[in-house]
């Protein structure tokens, strides 16, 4: 079997291999951040699933971090009733020990307040949020955030992932990167194809 580790690895030579081909460099500095709840089935267990307040699903939330291009960087799932900001440190603590070269994440204000700080202090991580103006109504693309928000539809574009199935969290991150890994694989050859073109 498979370990997420390898996994890991197959995901982030992906998408050194997609930024290389749109002429950037392979290893990300900046990156953006969101979270994504969705119900879990009776799979899952109970210690890790959780009812979020905000959203009034019980199940789990995908925390996901990419690249300024879209590709995924790092994905994390917790109970849904998690907040976005005690995630957050989890997973920024986990960026800076495995990509050491970001330096900077947009989020939007779920992420705001003493984070901000903690991240900057310790980890030497520059979090800016980017909010909604307070006059919009209905969807409003926002700048930057629309590209995690696009990975996010992308994952749920696949009717396996519009519900958490797996009994613990380190499954479940090991399936997305699974699913995100089949959308990189299409959109490398889609990229080497227009470059034969050329």
């Amino acid at each position: 079997m498979t370990g997420p580790g390898v996994v890991a690895w197959i995901r982030d030579q992906l998408r050194r291999r997609i930024r290389t081909n749109l002429s950037r460099c392979p290893y990300p500095v900046t990156l953006i951040m969101d979270s994504q709840s969705v119900k879990g089935a009776s799979t899952v267990s109970r210690a890790t699933r959780g009812f979020g307040p905000a959203t009034l699903i019980n199940g789990r939330k995908r925390h996901v971090a990419v690249d300024t291009k879209g590709s995924p960087v790092m994905i994390m799932v917790t109970p849904a009733d998690m907040q976005d900001r005690d995630a957050a440190r989890e997973l920024l603590w986990r960026l800076r020990l495995t990509h050491p070269r970001v330096t900077q994440l947009w989020a939007d204000s779920a992420y705001a307040g003493k984070l901000v700080d903690w991240a900057e202090d310790l980890l030497r991580i520059t979090l800016k949020t980017v909010s909604r103006l307070k006059d919009a109504k209905g969807f409003v693309v926002l700048p930057r955030r629309w590209r995690v928000e696009r990975t996010l539809g992308w994952i749920m574009n696949a009717p396996r992932n519009a519900r958490d199935y797996e009994h613990l969290p380190q499954r479940s991150e090991a399936h997305l990167n699974w699913s995100l890994i089949t959308l990189m694989t299409r959109r490398l050859l889609r990229l080497n194809s227009w470059s034969r073109r050329d």
